[in-house]
């Protein structure tokens, strides 16, 4: 669109002449004014002149599970806002069950040319996973960095929240309730960051509660909301008077399932869900949960993958982040019969 210099000026507060200067690139203009102008061709909708258009550092890839749960839209709204601002374009890629498989997006990024690639919960979180598809990329000098999982021998920064903490938070909670009975209700266990629940689940049961054997009170299920209700009813049916959940989503059918029940959430029934994702505060009732560091974390992560970049990699560690317990409406004291 061709832009006309009067609705520019009066966009940018400037007179005409000054825009013909900054569209010119003419001398004289300080830098407060040239970039209003710039942004005034950019609210209006112009095309910038192309010496005048913001040049690209390069594309990042992002590689998110499914936006389904809504911790991943959360990671990749600040991650991709944080590349933008250093220059960079993010390509957001989404696996979903049974679409694109991870290794098919990298290969498309790497046809692109990115400048790194960040991945989020993929399959550097799974044991089973075989590492060689990261390693065969670092041979290539490719920058990496690793979100919510780790695998052994991968020359990369890794980023994780911290997941036997959190089991120790939530359960310190739901302890000073009164609560004995509590059940853990995560995802398959091969996947690190439920097998560190589970870990932390079993040590802070037996520093709070005494109690060593609780495999019956753990139960891996899907991280969803049917995952969340089938394991709550099995909890239920063995006397559990609380859950603390892999999810946000797994809390929420947790207490579907105790209302469908005939149980009142937390009168009856109290629930710890896990990553304190959008909106979860104003769910019937507002949900008490672990909250991830997504802030801290994507910050870290950006800042990992743009040093990488830069040729100034970070020490090779993992880097865990302290989350924080957010109570709120759906954990009450246990009821005494």
């Amino acid at each position: 669109m061709k832009a006309r210099l009067r609705d520019i000026a009066d966009q940018a507060s400037v007179s005409e002449a000054t825009v013909s200067r900054v569209l010119n690139g003419k001398p004289g203009v300080a830098e407060s004014t040239r970039q209003a102008v710039l942004t005034a061709l950019d609210v209006l909708g112009y095309d910038r002149p192309s010496r005048l258009r913001r040049k690209s550092a390069g594309l990042v890839g992002l590689i998110v599970p499914e936006l389904t749960n809504p911790i991943f839209p959360a990671f990749a709204q600040i991650i991709e806002n944080s590349l933008a601002q250093n220059g960079y374009t993010p390509v957001l890629c989404t696996q979903v069950a049974g679409g694109v498989h991870e290794d098919d997006y990298v290969q498309m990024l790497l046809e692109r040319g990115v400048a790194g690639i960040i991945f989020i919960s993929g399959l550097h979180a799974d044991t089973t996973t075989d590492p060689d598809r990261y390693i065969a990329l670092r041979d290539r000098n490719l920058p990496l960095v690793l979100v919510n999982g780790y695998i052994e021998g991968v020359d990369a920064p890794f980023i994780s929240n911290d997941d036997v903490a959190s089991m120790g938070l939530a359960l310190e909670h739901l302890v000073s309730l009164g609560h004995r009975e509590i059940g853990l209700a995560v995802g398959p266990d091969r996947y690190v960051p439920v097998i560190r629940k589970i870990t932390g689940f079993r040590h802070s049961m037996q520093e709070l509660t005494g109690r060593s054997d609780v495999d019956d009170l753990i139960e891996r299920s899907l991280f969803s909301v049917e995952g969340g209700a089938s394991a709550a009813g099995r909890l239920l049916d063995r006397g559990a008077t609380a859950v603390v959940c892999g999810s946000d989503l797994m809390a929420l059918g947790a207490i579907r399932e105790a209302r469908k029940r005939g149980l009142s959430v937390p009168r009856d029934f109290s629930v710890v869900g896990y990553d304190d994702s959008t909106l979860i505060a104003f769910t019937d009732p507002p949900l008490t949960t672990v909250r991830q560091s997504v802030n801290a974390m994507s910050a870290a992560t950006v800042r990992a993958l743009l040093d990488e970049i830069a040729g100034q990699p970070s020490p090779r560690a993992e880097y865990v982040f302290r989350p924080e317990l957010v109570v709120r409406g759906s954990t009450g004291a246990v009821r005494r019969h």
